[in-house]
């Protein structure tokens, strides 16, 4: 099996789609729970943005591992050694289970004595840390998923991706209607009953993608779980790779947490209307984060064969069709915005305020489309160092903006949306400056 890549635009989109399906079906899952518990009112809806983007902190620590390992897994590919794949998977299994019973600990222990200083509302601080106490359990079962995500990423397996993220999302629907309603015989548990929902279909999930793996052969093909003794030396280089894209990820959705706990003091509307932009970003955003993703493999694979002047034309290629994905999407959306807001259920003012917030948000989808592309272009040389810096950076500034515009100011928030522009024109330029420096190309990085 030869696990090299090319660099045409075929392959480039052969790798991307499978993803970008893969990273679309669990925002159908996001926006599917909302949807539904739009139906039990605008407090519901808002408490949701909050609990969802709490949750989405972990989830991207998880894909901080994830970007981590892909990156080491598609540099062996590059270098077609499939036994060192299989070795460094089984070690990332056991760092995410590790991390993400820490997660759990934390929502047990800290995050109820932040929340409670931070939250204005004590009906809606109840149902966060209610909805929160269960969800965060679904944790080791997302962290095992996103593993198999760097292996099949990785390794050009990506058509097989779907097949899990297909099951998690029936699962989910159903159980998402059945218990939020209490139908088909299902106890109506409410706003909790989509926590439930979600832990149970990111279990069906990961054990479909499993069996996939298992009989198409792909633990035989990498020797995965062929030993088990644990090797130390491999666990570090993991967390070597890994921990600067965790911290900058992490770092990353704690910041949009504060940024919802200051749309929380402008009021429950507010608030539900911010939440159904991260559904927005979320969707909307799928298509770039898997071209995003793309980029990093594809970078890594390419530096794995020798070919660093080669990197910087296939960046170019990548960036061209996530941005002509991104323009038809948001001119879709922006044609067509009353009817995309219309699923939640809420009254004719709700979507007359969230139409302008629509349209700053179309803007800053186009501006991540190039500079997330460049960002994970950074993340596959293998320096992730460098992605911390430039997070730390970008966050400061970003945190800087959305407290004078909306607590110190108090402006609308369609002005606190604006600090999604802030945010990606960082990012973009830093990145960029970095890979067309190729400062990179001498920089040994271990692999």
């Amino acid at each position: 099996m030869d696990l090299r890549l090319q660099t045409g635009y075929r392959q480039i989109l052969s790798m991307a789609m499978p993803i970008s399906l893969a990273i679309l079906v669990p925002q159908i899952n996001f926006i599917t729970n909302n949807i539904f518990l739009g139906g039990l009112g605008e407090q519901s809806l808002a408490a949701a943005g909050i609990t969802g983007v709490y949750y989405l902190i972990f989830a991207v620590i998880g894909n901080g591992l994830n970007n981590g390992l892909q990156s080491l897994i598609a540099r062996k590919a590059g270098e077609n050694k499939p036994k060192e794949i299989g070795h460094l998977f089984f070690h990332g299994v056991w760092i995410s289970i590790a991390v993400a019973f820490l997660g759990i600990l934390i929502t047990y222990t800290i995050a109820p004595i932040i929340l409670r200083a931070t939250i204005h509302s004590p009906i809606i601080y109840d149902q966060v840390i209610s909805f929160s106490f269960i969800r965060i359990w679904g944790l080791p079962f997302l962290y095992l998923y996103v593993m198999r995500n760097a292996l099949l990423v990785g390794t050009n397996q990506t058509k097989l991706l779907i097949w899990g993220t297909l099951a998690e999302t029936i699962v989910n629907i159903f159980l998402d209607y059945s218990l939020i309603y209490g139908r088909f015989g299902f106890p109506a548990i409410g706003f909790n009953g989509a926590a439930y929902a979600s832990i149970i279909a990111e279990g069906s999930g990961l054990l479909v993608i499993f069996v996939v793996i298992h009989f198409n052969g792909i633990n035989k093909a990498f020797s995965l779980f062929e030993s088990w003794k644990i090797d130390f030396e491999t666990i570090r280089r993991i967390l070597y790779k890994s921990s600067p894209l965790v911290l900058q990820f992490a770092i990353s959705i704690i910041t949009w947490e504060y940024f919802y706990i200051l749309i929380e003091h402008h009021g429950n509307r507010a608030l539900a209307i911010s939440n159904t932009m991260r559904n927005i970003f979320g969707i909307f955003g799928a298509f770039v984060w898997a071209f995003a993703a793309t980029a990093n493999t594809m970078v890594s694979n390419v530096i794995g064969q020798g070919k660093s002047e080669e990197v910087l034309p296939l960046i170019r290629r990548i960036v061209i069709l996530s941005l002509s994905c991104s323009a038809v999407l948001t001119l879709l959306l922006n044609l067509g915005p009353e009817f995309f807001l219309s699923f939640y259920g809420q009254d004719q003012s709700f979507i007359t305020e969230a139409i302008p917030v629509i349209r700053i948000v179309s803007i800053a989808l186009l501006m991540m489309s190039f500079s997330a592309v460049w960002l994970n272009a950074v993340t596959g040389t293998g320096n992730t160092m460098i992605n911390l810096v430039i997070e730390l950076i970008t966050i400061v500034v970003y945190a800087v903006y959305v407290y004078l515009t909306l607590e110190t100011w108090n402006l609308p928030i369609t002005w606190g949306w604006g600090s999604e522009l802030v945010y990606w024109a960082c990012m973009f330029s830093m990145s960029f400056w970095y890979m067309k420096s190729e400062r990179w190309v001498e920089k040994r990085v271990m692999s």
